[in-house]
């Protein structure tokens, strides 16, 4: 099948996008499976934790933990002709660090196929470290793949893996991206129950797999959890409104991490670190001494430090019978200035509130 006149292999979207009905392939995928939202968690853990790991009582569980982590150079960005230059320093401390993007993906690899980008999401650490901005990029965002046309932005990571999808948001953000993290999906069930359930805001009622989660505050952990920030076909905006609740939920794992009851107790904190470790891939670029270094140099205090934020849309439409995603160009281009110039407080300050209303249908681009 063909893209239009273009001569580009269409990408089809999978029905299913969920688990696996088939107990026996569970096996063959354990190790290939990679959730967004526990790569979310890694970074998170890695710039804000790393300095407690260093200096407290529990250091020397945190080096074995880093060691631990595995290096993948599939995951390692890739140069090409025309690629974003790296960030700078701002002008007006030139001898500082400068910003640094980590892409965050998770794909629904299944046995030996290679599979679809899952969620997508960048981490945007600010050069003065006090801030880490998490911008989740919908799965059915419209855009164009390098050397495949248009199509949504998933179909990047089925095509040509972790390097066509770092291409890909490089090219709509014009941004360049530094590192690459992954981490096995299941290990989420058992992260959730080892910081106690997480605590969330729920704004939308839904049932999926048997659970039902009421409008409100929700406590979640394990297969609960699991199912919460896997659902979509159940709620207004659709994959928006799942961003929404995983970004929630890594904030709540955020906060249960920052407790005492969390830091302060042993069996809690190394079943934590070492489950997460354990399961996490980071491209080869991601040195123990780089991230080491990296933590050592965060100056994050208090949650406002994680901000999350939606990459912008419009609304939805159909294009060759797929329902898709909207990017808003302008406020994209907002977006890249912002993450460029390393000023991403003034474009959160704009734009980085969830807004529960239900999106419209939009003309297609042309």
């Amino acid at each position: 099948m063909t893209h239009g006149a273009r001569g580009y292999e269409e990408y089809e979207e999978p029905e299913d996008d969920g688990f696996f009905d088939d107990e026996s392939e569970q096996p063959q995928r354990r190790k290939k499976r990679r959730g967004p939202l526990f790569v979310l968690f890694m970074v998170c853990i890695l710039v804000l934790l790393i300095p407690v790991l260093l200096l407290s009582f529990y250091a020397g569980r945190g080096f074995l933990a880093i060691n631990s982590i595995e290096r993948d150079s599939s995951l390692t960005p890739t140069e090409y002709e025309g690629r974003p230059a790296p960030a700078a320093p701002k002008p007006d401390n030139p001898e500082g660090p400068a910003p640094i993007n980590f892409v965050l993906m998770g794909s629904d690899a299944r046995g030996s196929e290679r599979g679809r980008s899952d969620s997508l999401m960048v981490a945007h650490i600010t050069g003065d470290r006090k801030h880490v901005y998490l911008i989740s990029f919908p799965r059915d965002m419209w855009v164009e793949v390098p050397g495949r046309g248009k199509a949504k932005i998933n179909a990047a990571y089925s095509w040509g893996g972790p390097a066509l999808t770092v291409r890909t948001l490089e090219n709509l953000l014009d941004v360049r991206m530094d590192h690459t993290v992954g981490i096995d999906f299941e290990g989420f069930i058992n992260l959730t129950q080892a910081v106690g359930g997480v605590t969330v805001h729920n704004p939308w009622a839904s049932s999926s797999n048997g659970y039902s989660f009421k409008e409100g505050e929700l406590t979640l952990q394990g297969e609960e959890a699991l199912v919460y920030v896997r659902e979509r076909y159940n709620l207004p905006n659709g994959d928006l409104d799942r961003a929404y609740r995983q970004r929630t939920v890594v904030k709540g794992i955020i906060r249960q991490l920052a407790t005492p009851e969390t830091l302060t107790n042993p069996a809690r904190f190394n079943d934590v670190v070492g489950q997460v470790a354990d399961t996490l891939a980071v491209d080869d670029q991601m040195t123990n001494s780089y991230i080491t270094e990296l933590g050592m140099s965060m100056r994050i205090t208090g949650t406002d430090g994680v901000r999350m934020l939606q990459a912008p849309i419009t609304g939805f439409a159909t294009i060759q019978g797929q329902s898709v995603d909207v990017v808003d160009f302008g406020r994209i281009k907002m977006l890249s200035d912002s993450l460029k110039s390393d000023t991403m407080d003034f474009y959160f300050e704009s734009y980085g509130k969830d807004n529960y209303a239900k999106l419209p249908q939009v003309d297609p681009p042309e």
